[in-house]
């Protein structure tokens, strides 16, 4: 067996080397251009819009605004739709307004509004934002307390519209199928519905006893 060497402690000192940490350079954000004459954001129905989209874009951040009503609503009011939102002076912003919660009142059809034959006063109305939000809420309440099908899937968190729910609508239970099986236990306790042990038939869940020979 050889000696074993002994390090020099003051040879090891220059030797170690610090670990250079990488920087990690975080992705800058893009600033926003400001253009002149163009307010940054613009309200329109409770909805808070960037100035630099166009109205016929803008408009579907509101809701209950869909594809088809975003275009008509600038040409029923007469306002160019490729024209940026934050350019609209405050008497168009109102005019536009106004049509988003009035479509049929500048001529647009009553199929294109979202809520016809109002059970409550029986007129065609277009509901936008919290107030749209408080009548589908309102509707589905209705539906639990009168105990109709759709309230009660509600209530279980199911679909409502015939889907079928074997392998879909599975979200947070339990996922699998387990099997029920019979418990044949000797001079034990009997299964459900099942046979017990020797001797006897086992009841519900209930102790065996043995037989006589």
């Amino acid at each position: 067996m050889g000696a074993k060497r002994v390090k020099d402690p003051t040879k090891t000192k220059g030797k170690k080397k610090e670990k250079k940490k990488k920087e990690v350079k975080m992705p800058e954000k893009k600033k926003r251009k400001i253009i002149e004459g163009i307010r940054g954001i613009v309200r329109v129905a409770e909805a808070d819009i960037r100035g630099e989209r166009k109205v016929g874009i803008a408009l579907l951040r509101v809701k209950g605004v869909g594809q088809s009503l975003a275009r008509a609503i600038p040409i029923a009011v007469g306002i160019d739709p490729h024209v940026m939102i934050g350019s609209l002076n405050v008497e168009q912003l109102k005019k536009l307004e106004d049509a988003v919660k009035n479509p049929i009142k500048y001529g647009i059809p009553y199929h294109m509004v979202n809520r016809r034959r109002d059970p409550q006063t029986g007129e065609d109305i277009h509901l936008v934002s919290s107030e749209l939000r408080f009548s589908v809420k309102s509707d589905v309440d209705n539906l639990k307390k009168i105990r109709a099908y759709r309230g009660i899937r509600h209530e279980l968190g199911l679909p409502s519209r015939g889907q079928r729910t074997r392998s879909s609508f599975r979200k947070g239970k339990r996922v699998g199928v387990m099997k029920r099986g019979r418990g044949i236990a000797r001079g034990g306790k009997g299964g459900k519905g099942g046979k017990g042990g020797r001797g006897g038939k086992g009841g519900k869940g209930g102790r065996q006893s043995k037989g006589k020979k």
